[in-house]
């Protein structure tokens, strides 16, 4: 069968199935192992074949920094243990604290159980979700922003929240950056990002939220509470 070209929602649809598929499966190649990077690694691996063997795909490498940078998909796959719900990312600029990443986003969050008596492991997919990218900002920044837009706040004071908030930049970053919030006005962003070398995104929010928001699908939802 000759491969077809991958879209998002082909993306999505697979997702479903391969956090399905995988759930039932016995996997030796995890059993006892705690190393949730380790982890993530193989299912991403996993996940990457899966895709390869249906599609014409383009698989990222270190120097493009995704794993499905194409500009149609222009995606990261994160895998996290739903015990911490969280990953890194490079840091590109302060302002993707309230615009976003730039790139979407397909989580994949896992219950890992090993079996000792076949010496097993096996996952749960209790979570995944593609979030495009213009809702990977910052949850409580950029809805603190919107709040002072709403309130008729000023350049000055959109200044001082990004300094109280300890935003990674200089006074002349953060001036261009109450410049373009006052231009163009952020969305609503749904992670967690705290301060770091690297960036740290945090996922649970996105586990548990209830509602409905345009640019998240929840594939799969067996996290909420």
């Amino acid at each position: 069968m000759e491969k077809v070209n991958l879209t998002i929602q082909h993306l999505i649809s697979e997702a479903q199935s391969f956090c399905t598929s995988e759930a039932i499966l016995n996997t030796p190649n995890l059993y006892g192992v705690t190393d949730g990077k380790a982890v993530g690694t193989y299912v991403e691996h996993q996940f990457k074949q899966y895709l390869s063997a249906k599609y014409k795909i383009n698989i990222g490498n270190s120097a493009s920094g995704l794993d499905l940078p194409s500009s149609d998909i222009l995606t990261d796959i994160k895998v996290t243990s739903i015990k911490q719900p969280q990953s890194s990312c490079p840091f590109k600029d302060a302002k993707q604290k309230i615009f976003g990443l730039g790139y979407n986003l397909l989580v994949f969050v896992y219950d890992k159980h090993d079996d000792i008596i076949t010496k097993t492991a096996k996952l749960d997919f209790v979570s995944a979700t593609f979030i495009e990218k213009e809702r990977t900002a910052d949850y409580q920044t950029t809805l603190a922003l919107l709040q002072m837009l709403e309130n008729g706040a000023i350049e000055e004071e959109i200044m001082a929240y990004l300094s109280d908030r300890n935003i990674p930049a200089d006074d002349i970053t953060l001036n261009q950056l109450a410049k373009q919030i006052l231009k163009t006005p952020p969305k609503q962003g749904y992670l967690t990002i705290s301060n770091a070398l690297q960036w740290r995104l945090q996922y649970g929010r996105i586990v548990t939220m209830e509602q409905e928001v345009k640019g998240i699908t929840r594939i799969i939802d067996r996290g909420r509470k």
